[in-house]
Parts: C-alpha cells; structure tokens; sequence
C-alpha cells in the first residue's frame, strides 16, 4: 500500500498553487495547508482540529517564514499522522496520511455557487413593489428611466400643474 512521496508533492504542489497567481508549487502558505487538511479529510473535527492543524503549521515552518516547504511539509505530516490514525505505528500512520493526499486536487468546484434564482427573481420582481418605488415601473414592469424617478415639473401653461389643464377652451365652448 505504500504511496510515493512523489504522488503527495504532487498533492502538494496542486495545493501550494491554488488561489495564488504568484505560487511556484515549492511553498505553501498557512492558508492552503489548512486546505489540503481539510479537503483531504486530515482535520476530522475529532482528533485534529483546525487548531491543531495551525500549532502544526507554525511549528515546523522557519521563525520569520510565512510558508513551508515540501520537506516541512511532510514533517507536519509525520506529527499529524499519529494524531490521526491513533494506536497505529507511525510509519502506517503515515501511510495512511499519504493515501488520504495522493490523487488529491484543491476542491474547488461549486466553491461560489451562483445565488438562488428564486430569490434574485422575488428581489426583482416589480409587480410586488410599492409605494414611491412602484412608480418608477410601468405596468409590464419595465422601468421609467428618468421619469421614474424625478419629479418632471410641469411648466407648460400659467400656473404650473394646474389640475384643469385644457378644459378652458372646453368650458368657452360649451357657454
């Protein structure tokens, strides 16, 4: 059952890379350590925590580094492994370990899922819109541009917005 260590650089190394533009694949920050645990179920929530996966992390890392190698990075391993796997040796533990990352690439997939349509929908939906906001569509919900939301004024005519507009000539008519 033994894996290669190069089927985990190359774990590794998917990992170092992920979500930095910048990564070689020789280094991972803290961030992707805490990943690959993660998505290759190191962390369990039982024996390893996240906590657990940090104080790792910082341990082997150099003082005033930021990232760790490959080879630091299999010294995390080599802590975590027993942790993990308790009452195994440490090198099945370790083994173990490895099979978790061998073949393993940053999940990733559906990480930012599209919002919910029904609730963007019920959001834009301007036939349940009211008050000054409901004037600024008409009835086929399309909206108003400008008109819908300035007050025009009415300057045609003496008195602007007169309520009678056009019924005089109306009214003389009819006399």
């Amino acid at each position: 059952m033994a894996i290669s260590l190069a089927e985990v650089e190359t774990a590794f190394q998917k990992f170092a890379v992920h979500g930095d533009t910048k990564a070689t694949g020789k280094e991972m920050n803290g961030k992707n350590f805490a990943k690959i645990c993660k998505d290759c179920h190191i962390t369990d929530g039982k024996n390893v925590t996240t906590t657990d996966v940090d104080i790792v992390f910082s341990k082997v890392k150099a003082k005033s580094a930021r990232v760790i190698t490959f080879e630091q990075f299999n010294q995390a391993l080599t802590e975590l492994a027993p942790k993990r796997f308790k009452g195994k040796s440490k090198d099945e533990a370790l083994q173990q370990l490895y099979g978790l990352l061998a073949g393993k690439e940053p999940a990733n997939v559906g990480v930012t899922k599209v919002a919910k349509a029904a609730a963007v929908d019920r959001l834009t939906d301007t036939t349940k819109y009211t008050g000054s906001h409901k004037e600024r569509f008409d009835d086929s919900g399309k909206g108003k541009g400008k008109a819908g939301r300035e007050d025009i004024p009415d300057t045609s005519g003496y008195v602007a917005a007169y309520k009678g507009t056009g019924t005089y000539d109306e009214k003389v008519k009819d006399a």
